[in-house]
Parts: structure tokens; sequence; C-alpha cells
């Protein structure tokens, strides 16, 4: 059974390495702004809503299970854009930048398209 935790702890060789939930999440959220075609992140909590933050964890939920760890991302696409080509490689670069810059172990990423970006009509 999955469940949520603020950290993600293992012992190394020369001692404890704690890792934030938050951190993974920011980590997962700039690898898919990276992504052709995204142009955002979608959904956040209320608080982050209603306060304007802008955070790269926004619309991410991580869930840990044994030594493995699904990742959860709403984000929205551009207009124009194929969506199941621009969730796969959301999940691809998650999945590649998540793991280097941890050592985790990605399960899965669930990519939910959340809204989409329609380009500013030009001013005359």
């Amino acid at each position: 059974m999955s469940e949520s935790r603020e950290y993600y702890s293992r012992s190394e060789q020369y001692g404890d390495v704690h890792i934030s939930e938050e951190v993974l999440e920011m980590i997962a959220g700039a690898a898919a702004l990276e992504v052709e075609g995204v142009t955002g992140l979608a959904g956040g909590t209320v608080s982050e809503q209603i306060l304007g933050r802008k955070k790269l964890s926004k619309g991410i939920t991580i869930l840990w299970e044994s030594d493995q760890i699904t990742i959860n991302i709403s984000i929205q696409i551009r207009y124009g854009s194929i969506i199941p080509e621009v969730a796969q490689k959301v999940q691809e670069g998650i999945i590649a930048s998540v793991e280097a810059m941890s050592g985790l172990k990605v399960a899965e990423v669930n990519v939910r398209v959340g809204g989409v970006t329609f380009p500013k009509a030009e001013e005359a």
C-alpha cells in the first residue's frame, strides 16, 4: 500500500541521506517544463492558487512504495500539440531527471493534461 512521506531517507556509507519530497516534486516539475508543448503545470493546492504562488511542484504528487516512487503530474499543453507524444516525453524526462539526481527508482509517471493554452491573438 502506498503512503506519502515528507522525506525519503536511506543509509549510505558515510551517513544518512534525506531527500525532501518537495525536492523530488521540483525536479519532476522542471523536467516537465523542458518538454516542447508543455506550457505549465496544472493543479496545485487551493492555498497555492489563492496566494498566487508559482511553484515547480504545483500539481505534482509523489507516492512511495518500498524503494520505488510513483509520480503523478498535471500539465498544461500548447494547443495543437499531440497529447500522447507530449505525455510520453514528459514521462521519459521526469524518469531520467529524478533517477539521475536522486538515485531513486521511478516505478511510473502518470500524466494528466489539465489544461490547454491557446496562442494570444495578435494585436492590430
